[in-house]
């Protein structure tokens, strides 16, 4: 049985701190201390919201089920807003003064990178909800991930692509973390896949008109489409100024843009868009005897009741996160920090609403491509394209 089908009423919200000030209940030796830092407001709050949403929830509906290990949950919640300088001060404190025995946050790449030496240091297992293939790649000891990474997004595209006879595209990478880094990867795979780069243009993540690059991309002879590699407001931009310059070539986004604030930011422009996104986008297309529908269905119902919002893949990252150091702990039998980590890699055939996880010493993600789904924006609504 699956963890998401013990659950059957909901309840409060759990213990969370805001703009950096812990509103936190006193420390109890009896509670096992689960920390995030998220970016809950902010320019990438339309990730760390839906995050913390589902932290909250689900750390509430565990308790209600009985905790784990016979123990509550005390879930200690700062936020960010999405600044390095702010989420590394977070992981200290939540370190050294809030003595938390694991890690469920860091919503963006930047934030998370910079939280990473930290959590190393002091040997404390931190479960990533960003993107980024450097997260985990190197390998880092005590650093995991659950949203696929950029690199496979870049792979997943490609596959599209190459299925579509497209052999030269134009290229808008966003610069922060996320579209620096995919912009990256997708250049250092697309030799496989016979594509060729016809121009290359990036924006920053202030800019609110990137019509210039787009002219460029559409001077160049022979573009047959465009890949944007970014998240946050930067391609919903891009999306708009796109349409409004007549581009009659498919445009391709990342699954650092995969949800329903995409659409609205976009708006009928959105409409033909193709992206790879994790099954939860596609919940009402899964097959009955897809392991993944059950658990999928399941968290988008009670996601959707809750909070009276569309479900969203990036709060679906923190469920994943949270229900496989849940899972580690139980299959350790204790909320030691070494154990988890020890049990966390040793996680297998873990059935998430992202995909199958299959952790190793050698793989802290523990996805495939397979759990990508490549998806069409049309009327409104993400739908699978393969």
């Amino acid at each position: 049985m699956t963890r998401a089908s013990r659950f059957k009423q909901l309840a409060g919200a759990a213990v969370v701190a805001t703009a950096g000030l812990a509103l936190t209940a006193p420390a109890d030796a009896d509670t096992i201390r689960i920390g995030s830092s998220l970016s809950v407001t902010g320019p990438a709050s339309f990730l760390g919201d839906p995050e913390a949403k589902t932290l909250r929830m689900y750390v509430d509906r565990l308790n209600e089920e009985g905790g784990v290990l016979g123990r509550e949950i005390e879930l200690i919640l700062y936020d960010d807003e999405g600044d390095a300088s702010r989420a590394l001060t977070f992981a200290e404190r939540l370190i050294e003064d809030d003595q938390v025995v694991a890690m469920v946050g860091g919503t963006t790449t930047g934030t998370t990178m910079a939280m990473v030496p930290a959590f190393q240091e002091a040997g404390v297992a931190f479960i990533s909800l960003a993107g980024a293939v450097v997260i985990i790649d190197p390998v880092k000891e005590w650093v995991f991930k659950t949203p696929h990474t950029d690199r496979m997004a870049c792979e997943k595209i490609f596959e599209d692509m190459q299925a579509n006879g497209i052999t030269q595209i134009g290229m808008i990478s966003g610069t922060g973390g996320f579209g620096a880094s995919m912009r990256e990867q997708c250049l250092d795979v697309i030799g496989n896949y016979g594509i060729e780069v016809l121009a290359d243009e990036t924006y920053g993540p202030r800019d609110t008109d990137m019509t210039p690059q787009l002219t460029n991309i559409r001077a160049a002879q022979g573009v047959e489409a465009v890949l944007n590699p970014g998240f946050g407001q930067g391609p919903a931009i891009v999306t708009r100024n796109f349409a409004a310059l007549g581009f009659e070539v498919p445009l391709y986004q990342s699954h650092g843009v995969a949800s329903r604030s995409f659409i609205e930011l976009a708006e009928d422009a959105a409409e033909g868009v193709r992206m790879p996104t994790p099954l939860l986008l596609v919940a009402d297309h899964l097959d009955e005897d897809d392991p993944h529908q059950p658990v999928v269905t399941d968290y988008k119902a009670t996601y959707e009741a809750e909070t009276g919002e569309t479900v969203s893949t990036f709060g679906g990252y923190a469920y994943d996160g949270l229900m496989l150091l849940v899972d580690a702990i139980e299959r350790a039998g204790t909320a030691e920090p070494a154990a988890i980590r020890d049990a966390l890699e040793e996680t297998e055939g873990f059935v998430g609403v992202t995909g199958t996880f299959n952790m190793s010493p050698e793989d802290h993600m523990g996805l495939d491509i397979s759990a990508f789904v490549m998806v069409e924006i049309q009327d409104g609504d993400f739908i699978p394209v393969e």
